[in-house]
């Protein structure tokens, strides 16, 4: 049995921890440290989790640096072969983590994996983030085995299988030490959102895998710091997914995936414009200008991060599709339904 450290970073969440913590600690595998990396609250998460949870470890942070930093600060310190990095506002089932053990033992090549998502206050219905895998198409559009845009499945057994898939999310991600300490941490500059989709497919791009194993489940709440539609949340997402594009498309790629990118986020921005939703589209143009401002900061990262360009896309987990053309003009709602190989 293998030790595995449960990372859960906190901002503000007190509430959260004191409502989801003791599942984790009633988690039944037995060789697990649970550290809580408080990203410089400003309640009384920090000594509220010492006094109630004695038994839990507590790493603070002297501001909130985000998902991706705020993490890149914790893992370091940690020299357990599996991190779980998971969410604050995620109920575990007791028996969750042995599956994906069993899932990274059975695949040495296997960089990360994701527990079943399903939605905390809707338990018998997939969740945004992360449902029973996800997955990415050439425009570099995530979804998921179970969530396709908005529109979230059911429950009802049709994703059970274990398989490879583009990324885990980063609601609950069990990583592997040895290959985060390889290919490096999570790219500080994108604060939050997509930094695990970024990672995952840095680790493809290095020859690894990235698994779902759907024997393991776990609830989440959601939105507990951004909810779904909030401005910053939009801003993040359109900044960080031209980016996410941006460093790790194969060579001679780059332009017209981002062009084509932009394009679907020009109608996108049209199409709030006309139902007048101004917030929205300010927050797509904020993203866009945001990117564009950093290119130069973005060209020598990709130099940096890959010597040598990615010649292809990595197969596994890859729509060489539109997710928006199979959704909006097929009317492919679901996994299955566009998932045909």
């Amino acid at each position: 049995m293998k030790q595995v450290s449960i990372v859960i970073l906190n901002w503000n969440g007190r509430s959260y921890l004191d409502q989801f913590l003791p599942s984790v600690i009633k988690s039944t595998y037995q060789d697990k440290r649970i550290l809580v990396v408080d990203n410089g609250s400003t309640d009384d998460s920090v000594s509220f989790t010492k006094e109630k949870f004695p038994e839990v470890e507590v790493l603070e942070l002297p501001e909130n640096y985000g998902f991706a930093e705020g993490n890149n600060q914790a893992l370091p310190h940690i020299d357990s072969p599996y991190l779980i990095l998971l969410n604050s506002d995620v109920e575990v089932a007791p028996d969750w983590i042995e599956p994906l053990v069993e899932m990274m033992e059975a695949n040495p090549n296997m960089a990360a994996c994701q527990p079943k998502i399903r939605a905390f206050h809707q338990k018998d219905h997939f969740e945004y983030a992360g449902a029973s895998g996800g997955f990415l198409d050439k425009y570099g559009y995530p979804f998921c085995r179970g969530r396709i845009f908005d529109t979230l499945e059911l429950d009802e057994g049709q994703y059970e299988e274990p398989m490879e898939v583009f990324w885990a999310t980063g609601a609950a991600m069990m990583l592997r030490k040895s290959v985060v300490d390889q290919i490096g941490l999570f790219e500080a500059a994108f604060f939050a959102h997509m930094e695990e989709i970024d990672f995952c497919w840095r680790a493809l791009n290095h020859g690894y895998d990235i698994g779902c194993h759907p024997g393991s489940i776990v609830y989440h709440v959601g939105g507990g710091t951004l909810p779904q539609g909030n401005p910053r949340k939009t801003f993040l997402n359109v900044r960080n997914g031209l980016t996410l594009l941006f460093k790790n498309l194969p060579k001679g790629k780059v332009f017209s995936h981002l062009f084509i990118r932009m394009v679907l986020d020009g109608i996108w921005g049209l199409s709030t414009l006309l139902k007048g939703d101004f917030k929205t589209i300010g927050a797509i143009l904020k993203g866009h200008f945001a990117f564009y401002g950093k290119l130069g900061f973005w060209r020598k990262r990709r130099r940096e991060i890959y010597p040598v360009a990615p010649k292809a896309f990595p197969k596994k987990g890859f729509l060489n599709q539109s997710i928006v053309w199979q959704y909006f003009g097929k009317g492919k709602k679901t996994w299955s339904e566009v998932w045909k190989k």
